[in-house]
Parts: structure tokens; sequence; C-alpha cells
């Protein structure tokens, strides 16, 4: 299944950061620390790299993923030019705290009376940024829901100590390239419930767990999981749970909207969909596919163009 959500508010929202650019000195860019790579916006990077501007990556909900895998993301982004990285949680305000000395650091040459620093926050819907906005500045001044893309206008707000910030409505990118980024994305419900079906993203959770935290789904739900694939640990939960429909056959969907709930709020334990060494596996095995699929196309069109040359010579 591949899964695009791209509503005209995120088209306009793109605009209109595009514009603000410009008078932004620092992008802080929230990102799910679960799938930091696979929730990094494209057009996030493409925006601030037009008018170089630097970018602190914030890996919110990292209390949630696994603190091996967020270990590697923090030095995987650390090493890139104009990059600065960190791993918090939005909801503890300790970690919060650091956020102004980490963003004053990175721009030195701000955040005095004539100069404040101006900073914008970015990232994909139900990451956390409003979250971050309420909590930075002690009151609630952004719209927290559990649906994503809650926030759907730009606001600027000013934080103590000579900052200024600029909060963004969440913005996914118009073509997910990646299959499997669409399939974590909805996993982690930064995609409206209208773009995809919760079965299949619930049967690709449980195959990543399969592979990668088998010891955990089988100590959440109780399973053997030797031998299974995702289909049958939702339809195993299924059964654990006791979700029947009214003609007795068991529930697969509640069974699956458990799993992905449990995913999401942490029931499962600490979790991470993705690493950077994955990613790469990841990435070469879809730019192979990719140049197999040109191959063809040229070898396809090359036959063409030869039938077509034949049939000219033969009239």
């Amino acid at each position: 299944m591949s899964i695009q959500w791209f509503p005209g508010h995120m088209n306009a929202a793109r605009k209109k950061a595009a514009e603000s650019m410009e008078d932004t000195d620092l992008v802080i860019e929230v990102l799910d620390a679960r799938l930091p790579q696979a929730s990094c916006n494209p057009l996030v990077e493409q925006l601030r790299l037009q008018r170089a501007r630097p970018c602190l990556k914030i890996l919110n909900k990292s209390d949630l993923a696994d603190p091996a895998a967020t270990a590697a993301w923090i030095a995987y982004y650390s090493a890139q030019e104009g990059v600065h990285a960190v791993a918090l949680s939005c909801k503890k305000p300790q970690d919060v705290a650091r956020i102004p000395a980490l963003c004053q650091a990175i721009a030195p040459h701000r955040g005095v009376p004539t100069k404040p620093l101006r900073l914008m926050i970015m990232g994909i819907p139900n990451v956390g940024k409003s979250t971050l906005m309420n909590a930075l500045l002690k009151k609630r001044v952004a719209k927290v829901g559990d649906e994503p893309a809650v926030t759907k206008m730009q606001q600027r707000l000013y934080l103590g100590k000579n900052i200024v910030l600029t909060d963004t409505p969440g913005m996914l990118w118009p073509k997910i390239a990646l299959p499997s980024d669409g399939l974590m994305l909805a996993a982690s419900h930064a995609v409206g419930s209208n773009a995809l079906i919760e079965d299949e993203v619930a049967c690709y959770l449980a195959d990543c767990l399969l592979a990668r935290y088998p010891d955990l789904l089988a100590a959440r739900y109780g399973l053997q999981v030797e031998g299974m694939d995702g289909v049958s640990v939702v339809d195993a939960i299924a059964e654990r749970r006791a979700y029947r429909l009214k003609g007795g056959a068991w529930d697969v969907e509640k069974a699956a909207h458990t799993l992905l709930l449990d995913y999401r709020n942490g029931a499962l334990g600490r979790i991470s969909l993705e690493t950077p060494a994955s990613r790469a596996i990841l990435l070469a095995a879809f730019t192979e596919e990719q140049a197999e699929k040109a191959a063809k196309a040229a070898l396809l069109a090359a036959a063409k163009a030869e039938e077509a040359a034949r049939g000219k010579r033969g009239s």
C-alpha cells in the first residue's frame, strides 16, 4: 500500500514557510525519534538550504524510542554540516528548558534586544510541535490534539530573552517516495485516518516488530511469535483479547487498532522503526530497484524504436 497525504492547507503552509524563511535565523525541525528520517520532511531541508539557515533537529518522543537507535541517529545528524541534533521529550519541562540555550549557541550573533533570535519551528503532523511551543512559553498558545494536522495557521510568538518563535502547521510532502516511509508515518499517527487502511498498517508494523523487537511483541500479547508474519500476529491479538464480531468471527480491525495504539503510547516498550544502518540498506535497495526499472524502460523503448524502424523499411 502506498500512502500519500497532502491536503490543500499543507501546500499553503509550504508557501507561507518559504516566505517566512527569509526572516528566520534558525530552523527547529521536530522529528519523531522512533522514525527520524522517515519523519524528516524534504521540503524543510530544501527551504532552509535555499536560505543557508542552520537547523536544530529535535528527536522528540525519545522516551518511546530505542535508546541505542536514538544515539546512532544523533551521531548521524550531528555529522552533517549546519545541523545540530538533540533527543528529548517535549512533555518533560526539564528537557524543553534546554532548547533556548542550544539555539543561542548555534546562532550567537543573535539574541539581543536590537537583534532578537528568530526561530521557526517545523515538522510533520502530530510530531509534538504544539506541545513544544506550549512548553517553551509555559502557557497554552497552540492547540494540541491526537489527530494529525490540528494546527493549520502560522503564528508568531515571543519568548523571553529576546527570542521570537514562528510556529508552522504540520506539513508532509506531495509524494512519499518510499512506501515503507508512508507506512511508518501512518503507524505513528502522522497521516490522516482517511488516507490509510489500519489493518494493512498494523500488519506492516507487526512485521517490523517481528524483525526488530520480537520479545516485546511476545511479552505484550503472550504470543509464541516464531514462524509468524504480520497478518498472523494481528489475528493472534484478536484471539488473545477475544475480539469478536457479532457473527463470531475474530475482529481483526479492533486488533489492528489495539496494536497501533500500544505502539503509539509506548505500551509495547521503547521501539525504533529505523536506524541509520537500516535506512542505508533501504535506500540502496530502492535505488537498485529504480535503476532496474529505468533499464527495463530503456530496453522497451529501444525495442519499440527498432520495431518501428523495421516497419518503415518494409513499407
